[in-house]
């Protein structure tokens, strides 16, 4: 530990920049969606990391989902090459956040700094952990300019929005080819002494239920489908949730809750079109023909995607036995399968050891509720040794009063830059 000292305090000595860089990223809101300032929030990295010594380029992801003039899907990868060869670690950090929402007391965009933690949407998810890696790299850089092979740092398009825009364009376009990149660091807030291998899978899919139009007052002469949809709850609040709760995943989800398969109703849409804000008109006196959900479906490693589908699907088809008129539609909207990195694999071996050195106690390793962008590398990159590790409390990302505490990236980027000197710098685990 001895060795890290100098590394530490040069992380130590960068308080200052490490509060004013999260502030400075917090205050550009990159809302997604839309996906609004995406190329600002690449030029001012761009900026930064030039100066650092990296060799930045700026890539959009043209045609990818959501990507269009009025938004387009810019992404940052820097590379900052060692004086001989060696391997190369890659942060990854997305640059996208959430909707704001509502019931904030802080300014969500103003990055205020209040006893030690830094408030505004993205705070933790995941802009504090961007800004840890960079500031880990910097003052390993500084301390240790002689270092093999190369250090990466990326900023990424949508990874709220399933990362299509970002990670998964990148590692179609080689990014993440092992030959190129051999470890991976996602700073995502699964807490500073976690080393999180992997995440549950994700089913999303629409469905409608079709019914006849008609007067309101003789309802009896058309047919209703949100009724139709409320059949389709109940049967889901009877027989698909309580068998998806009793099913347990032997991976290591945090929090508890989510050992179990889970499903979100995501959104109810039925009937007229809602009413524009202001607009005082009367809503007409009709039957509605159509309703449609969308589900959120987390699924876990031991279960199959295609009965992840078929228990949805046979559930419509059995109402369809029991209910007359009954008609449906189900479209598909996106998948994922889990993805787990080997405990023993070498960036969980490392990171573990160096938070076990800065913390003082050992790493616990987790899995996360929610899919990243580690499924985009393991999937597509076919690069395995992927981890992510960041500072920020996981149940604070999409809330309101969303912060990171200053400490806690101090922290973790005395962990990562520990893992840089490991990796990179020729010191002993």
């Amino acid at each position: 530990m001895t060795d890290h000292i100098p590394l530490m305090d040069a992380i130590t000595d960068r308080r200052e920049d490490l509060i004013a860089l999260t502030q400075d990223l917090i205050r550009i809101p990159t809302l997604n969606p839309p996906g609004a300032l995406y190329r600002d929030i690449c030029d001012y990295l761009d900026r930064r990391l030039r100066k650092s010594g990296f060799a930045t380029q700026l890539i959009r992801a043209h045609g990818t989902p959501g990507d269009s003039n009025a938004y387009p899907r810019w992404n940052i990868v820097a590379r900052r090459d060692g004086t001989r060869l060696g391997e190369c670690v890659h942060f990854n950090s997305h640059i996208d956040v959430v909707e704001v929402g509502h019931g904030w007391t802080q300014d969500p965009f103003g990055g205020a700094l209040i006893d030690g933690k830094i408030y505004g949407r993205g705070a933790c998810d995941m802009k504090g952990g961007l800004a840890a890696s960079i500031i880990a790299a910097e003052a390993f850089i500084a301390t240790h300019p002689d270092f093999a092979g190369a250090i990466e740092i990326s900023g990424t398009a949508d990874e709220e929005s399933g990362g299509y825009g970002g990670v998964a364009y990148l590692a179609e376009q080689g990014f993440f080819d092992p030959a190129r990149v051999q470890h991976v660091i996602i700073p995502e807030p699964l807490h500073k002494d976690r080393v999180c291998l992997g995440h549950r899978g994700g089913w999303w899919a629409e469905i409608e239920t079709h019914g006849e139009i008609a007067h309101g007052s003789m309802p009896f002469l058309g047919d209703c489908a949100v009724r139709h949809m409320g059949a389709v709850l109940a049967a889901f609040e009877t027989t698909l949730y309580p068998a998806m709760a009793a099913r347990r995943t032997d991976m290591p989800v945090v929090p508890d809750g989510a050992r179990s398969s889970t499903m979100n109703i995501n959104s109810i849409h039925g009937g007229q079109p809602e009413f524009a804000m202001g607009d005082t008109s009367l809503p007409a006196h009709c039957v509605p023909d159509s309703c449609r959900i969308v589900i959120d479906r987390r699924f876990l490693a031991e279960e199959n995607i295609d009965d992840v589908r078929g228990e949805v699907t046979a559930l419509l088809e059995d109402l369809k036995t029991q209910r007359d008129k009954f008609r449906y539609d189900l479209r598909e909207i996106n998948m994922v399968l889990p993805s787990m990195t080997d405990r023993e694999a070498p960036v969980v071996q490392v990171i573990a050891d160096e938070i076990e050195k800065v913390l003082g106690r050992p790493a616990q390793f987790v899995a996360s509720p929610g899919t990243y962008d580690q499924k985009h590398i393991d999937r597509i990159g076919k690069l395995k040794n992927c981890i992510a590790y960041g500072p920020g409390l996981l149940e604070l990302a999409h809330k309101p009063d969303e912060y990171i505490g200053v400490d806690d990236m101090i922290d973790s980027a005395q962990v990562m830059a520990g893992g840089l000197a490991v990796i990179l710098g020729g010191m002993s685990r």
